[in-house]
């Protein structure tokens, strides 16, 4: 569909910002992204599971699956099975845990190591924290924050769930965080607009996505930002990731901290990333994906401190 022929599912000022940054092509593929019925899926558990084992369920009870080519443990199913998937064992006994596809890139792009200091500064639900715990086979040390206490305690719950060690629960403000911590890897999955993942069924969209809340969550970003950089230990790396497509909340926030001198961009690697549905970038070594069937919007950099 044209985009003068979309209806006025987003708000128009969204609908601008879009076409500002990306012109009417993009931003056409990017509003029809919205409206896609969108795959489900699931990462196997390692500490729990193996990726034969959740095979054998799933062919067992006749649910067709398929994997992501950059991540074996990420399974793909239609959305309409998801629910027959929840109510199996696998899924009650934490081996499996539903989450996006975009939301599992930012860890692997991380790299975590065992026995590293890891920092999730904004960790609620868990998704990432407990994938990072999973990769680095429950050996690498987390500290995970989260300052609102209703959705720190589903961190916790998620956490206990997925039998994740070695994992240290702070609820409070990561801005607050004292400058004696110092963590080898941060991933900073900041809060943001969510014009990555926009619910176009949902009703009240031009009351709760408002240009306020680009403004709000780009400050609260780079506020995050600085935070995580000083605790970082020189030479050692920061993901920084949005499910936002919106260069305010992405590329701006990194051409600032830039700026600092303090962190140069560590560019992703395409062997990962290469075959996901990409949209331009105006800073060099960063990703931001479109929404598709697939995949929500996501930006994705990787920062390394040099001071």
């Amino acid at each position: 569909m044209k985009l003068e022929d979309q209806p006025n599912i987003i708000p128009n000022f969204l609908k601008g910002l879009l076409i500002e940054q990306y012109g009417e092509q993009i931003s056409n593929n990017i509003i029809n992204g919205y409206t896609c019925k969108r795959k489900s899926s699931f990462r196997v558990n390692a500490l729990k599971s193996t990726v034969k084992e959740i095979k054998e369920v799933l062919d067992k009870e006749k649910i067709k699956y398929s994997q992501a080519d950059w991540y074996d443990e990420a399974i793909i199913i239609d959305s309409n099975a998801e629910n027959s998937v929840k109510r199996l064992n696998i899924y009650d006994e934490g081996k499996i845990y539903f989450q996006s596809l975009s939301s599992m890139i930012p860890p692997i792009i991380l790299e975590p190591k065992e026995n590293e200091d890891i920092l999730d500064m904004t960790a609620a639900p868990g998704s990432k924290t407990t994938q990072i715990s999973a990769m680095t086979n429950g050996r690498a040390l987390i500290t995970a924050i989260e300052k609102n206490k209703i959705r720190a305690e589903r961190l916790k719950y998620n956490i206990e769930k997925s039998g994740a060690p070695r994992i240290n629960v702070l609820v409070q403000d990561a801005r607050k965080l004292d400058d004696i911590f110092s963590f080898d890897k941060i991933l900073l999955d900041a809060p943001c607009s969510g014009s990555g993942t926009l619910d176009i069924n949902n009703n009240n969209i031009n009351e709760s996505f408002t240009e306020e809340l680009i403004f709000r969550s780009t400050k609260l970003q780079y506020e995050l930002l600085r935070k995580a950089i000083k605790i970082l230990k020189p030479g050692h790396e920061i993901v920084y990731s949005t499910c936002s497509i919106l260069k305010q909340e992405n590329e701006e926030n990194i051409k600032k901290i830039l700026k600092d001198g303090n962190v140069e961009v560590v560019p992703i690697d395409d062997k990962i990333t290469g075959n996901m549905p990409q949209l331009p970038v105006t800073v060099e070594g960063t990703i931001c994906i479109i929404p598709n069937e697939l995949y929500e919007g996501f930006f994705i950099a990787k920062l390394r401190k040099i001071k």
